[in-house]
């Protein structure tokens, strides 16, 4: 396609606005969305995120988005390789950054900047009366583990995190658009606040925005619908038909997510439902990249002094300590350290080596890009000494019995000098203090929480003995490959684990894009 031609498609494309955009996950699904002539169907005109790291993440994708579909420059492949700064790339295209910077924003949602939001969606959406509204509010307050955390303290139900939602619907009731998406975590199921059900007082005024905004249009109401349930009713909402399992379209996670699509009441159209699509399992995701070991923190990290370390499991009499069990002698043959580590374990912590080979499965074929030269953040963390006993431990029980081990199945020696260890031994709390992502099957839910220690995101190779890299994070996330993650690695896990999947995003989107194919523009 031409310039010019991809010029005039991007000007017919409807309009997105992205609320709490993060890293741009979902807006990146959207602007993948094409129609049969390989059209973009969505152009991101706002995308708002208040984070500093997240917003220098979807800025640039921003800026990447104002070439043609695999017509980046080759600066932005040179920026990647590091061998041009940030800044220098923006310089070298000055009309493509100041276009990203009108639309990638860094703004605190809240009653101080509602005019200053008010002003820029009214002016960027236009005359349109066919653009969609996607998003959802920062969620940790309704995840299970963050109010578990949280209930203690006598200002959670005032916890801003409960009530931002108000802000995406004060947006629906300035705008009115003709179709939303708002994302939020499972765990808003079973929340409340001032204790009464937050989803079901989420529904009642996303279908009838006025009963929480006061100056709200009586006559703008909408009608909810399931991404997943086609015989959904009108009339009475179920908000547990809300949830999406990810693993069940072709992403390769087990993420559970809320997704509600609202459609104003005046417009006689009904959604489609997502498409069953099977899954590449976490091997296929990320095997193929590149081998590295784990670093090892309070201490000075080498590849010998790494082995040295591992190397002490060999006189732990595993096979003794596990009692009898039924995987106990091939778990201790298998932890021989001169078949396991010696011979197959690599020896850099980090690799820029991007792979030769395009990933087989369709959703990850995408994500693959030829043009680069370098794989970025694929870097391993570091891990105190006896986290990676324990992590050579659990991928080989892992891959011995194919499920990842309990508190239970670890050896005496090798249990964490934890108070709680004991109630977890028993199963009454965190019994999977150590969790492998099994090679074969999905990988378990990526959460922000990966930015923590990695205890829950092992990788199945116990020769590699260390937690998922940034990268692959991103790949179970079907983020592209030449995605730029900004910030310090922690920065870049939380950015990571708080998205929605692309690939899923760009389903979603195909769904939006046939709600707005049948608004006239009358309406």
């Amino acid at each position: 396609m031409s310039t010019q031609h991809w010029r005039r498609a991007r000007a017919l494309a409807y309009p997105v606005v992205d609320l709490f955009a993060g890293p741009g996950g979902l807006g990146e699904g959207f602007a993948l969305s094409a129609d049969e002539k390989g059209r973009s169907r969505f152009i991101s005109v706002v995308s708002i995120e208040r984070d500093e790291f997240s917003h220098q993440t979807l800025l640039l994708r921003h800026f990447i988005r104002q070439f043609p579909e695999g017509e980046a420059p080759d600066d932005y492949y040179a920026f990647l390789a590091g061998d041009i700064s940030r800044d220098q790339l923006y310089q070298r295209y000055p009309d493509a950054h100041h276009h990203a910077a009108l639309s990638a924003l860094r703004i605190s949602l809240g009653p101080e900047s509602h005019a200053q939001v008010q002003g820029i969606i009214r002016r960027r959406i236009g005359g349109s009366r066919r653009w969609a509204l996607v998003g959802g509010p920062p969620c940790q307050a309704y995840s299970l583990v963050g109010r578990s955390r949280m209930m203690g303290h006598s200002d959670f139900e005032q916890d801003e995190r409960h009530t931002l939602y108000l802000e995406y619907l004060r947006i629906i009731a300035d705008h009115r658009p003709p179709v939303f998406v708002m994302e939020n975590v499972k765990g808003l199921l079973s929340a409340t606040i001032e204790g009464k059900s937050a989803i079901t007082r989420i529904v009642r005024d996303l279908s009838r925005p006025y009963t929480a905004i006061p100056d709200a249009p009586k006559n703008l109401t909408y009608k909810l619908y399931s991404l997943t349930e086609k015989d959904m009713t009108d009339e009475e909402v179920d908000p547990r038909l809300f949830v999406v399992r990810a693993e069940e379209h072709g992403i390769p996670q087990a993420r559970h997510r809320m997704f509600i699509v609202g459609i104003r009441s005046d417009l006689k159209v009904r959604p489609g439902t997502l498409k069953k699509v099977a899954a590449p399992t976490v091997q296929e995701a990320i095997g193929s990249l590149p081998s590295i070991r784990s670093g090892l923190s309070k201490e000075k990290d080498s590849a010998v002094a790494w082995l040295n370390e591992l190397r002490a499991i060999s006189s732990m009499n595993v096979r003794r300590q596990l009692n009898g069990a039924a995987y106990a002698s091939e778990i201790a043959r298998a932890l021989d350290f001169h078949n396991l580590i010696e011979v197959k374990s690599p020896r850099a912590v980090s690799s820029t080596r991007y792979p030769m080979r395009r990933p087989a499965h369709d959703v990850l074929r995408s994500l693959y890009d030829e043009r680069l030269r370098v794989l970025t953040a694929h870097e391993a963390r570091s891990h105190m000494a006896s986290d990676l006993r324990r992590y050579l431990y659990a991928a080989t029980f892992a891959q011995k019995t194919g499920r990842s081990p309990r508190l239970a199945d670890f050896p005496q020696g090798l249990l964490p000098e934890h108070r709680n260890v004991e109630l977890g031994r028993t199963g009454k709390m965190f019994s999977d203090r150590f969790r492998v992502q099994l090679a074969d099957q999905v990988s378990t839910t990526i959460t922000s929480h990966i930015s923590k220690d990695g205890h829950y995101f092992i990788h199945y190779d116990p020769a590699q003995c260390r937690s998922l890299t940034v990268r692959e994070a991103a790949r179970l996330q079907t983020f592209p490959d030449n995605y730029f993650f900004a910030g310090p690695r922690t920065a870049q896990y939380h950015q990571v684990g708080n998205a929605v999947p692309p690939q899923l995003a760009k389903q979603i989107a195909e769904i939006v894009a046939q709600v707005l194919d049948a608004v006239r523009d009358d309406r």
